[in-house]
C-alpha cells in the first residue's frame, strides 16, 4: 500500500496533475494506442469534484475527476504519474471516489474506458465495476460516448462501465 493522502483539489496542484495526466497518457501509446491531444486542466477545470493523490515525498501525483452523467456520478478521468504507479495509488483514488460518490448520495459510479488494455477495462472489472450495454445508456451517457467518438478517442474498443452503489 502506498503511503499517499487522499484529498480535494488545491488551484496549486493543477500544474503537476496535468503533468501527471499527461505521462500517464503517454502509456497508451506502449500498448498501440495513439490518443488524440486533450486538455487535462480543462478536464480539471470542468470537474464537479476533484480528488487529489499527494504523496508527503513527491506531491501530487494523481487525480480522479468525476462529473455527473445521467444522475450518476461519472469518473471522467483517472490518472497517476507513471513514475508512481504499481503503488494502489490509483485503487486508493478509485476507493475514496467510490466512497465519496456513495455519501453525496448517487445509486453508481459510471465511466468509459478501453475493454481491453489491462490497466483500464479490467482493472476496473476487478473493483467491483461491470460492463454497461450501449441500450442502456441514459441520453447523458450517449452524448458522452458520442463526443469521445468524434474527438477520435475510439481508436481501440471502448466500454461504459459502472459499479453500483446500493
Amino acid at each position: 500500500m502506498s503511503d499517499e493522502i487522499v484529498r480535494p483539489l488545491l488551484a496549486s496542484d493543477v500544474p503537476m496533475l496535468v503533468a501527471a495526466s499527461t505521462a500517464a497518457g503517454r502509456l497508451f501509446a506502449e500498448h498501440g494506442i495513439l490518443l488524440p491531444e486533450d486538455d487535462p486542466a480543462a478536464t480539471i477545470a470542468e470537474a464537479d469534484d476533484v480528488l487529489v493523490a499527494d504523496l508527503p515525498s513527491a506531491g501530487p501525483v494523481g487525480f480522479a475527476a468525476t462529473t455527473v452523467l445521467d444522475g450518476d456520478c461519472h469518473l471522467a478521468e483517472l490518472a497517476v504519474h507513471p513514475a508512481y504507479g504499481r503503488r494502489g495509488i490509483g485503487g486508493s483514488l478509485l476507493r475514496a471516489t467510490i466512497d465519496r460518490a456513495r455519501r453525496r448520495g448517487f445509486g453508481r459510479v459510471s465511466l468509459t474506458t478501453f475493454a481491453d488494455l489491462p490497466f483500464n477495462a479490467p482493472w476496473y472489472a476487478h473493483r467491483g465495476f461491470r460492463v454497461l450495454a450501449e441500450r442502456d445508456h441514459g441520453p447523458e451517457l450517449a452524448a458522452q460516448r458520442l463526443l469521445e467518438i468524434e474527438a477520435g478517442i475510439t481508436v481501440a474498443p471502448r466500454v461504459v462501465m459502472v459499479h453500483d452503489l446500493r
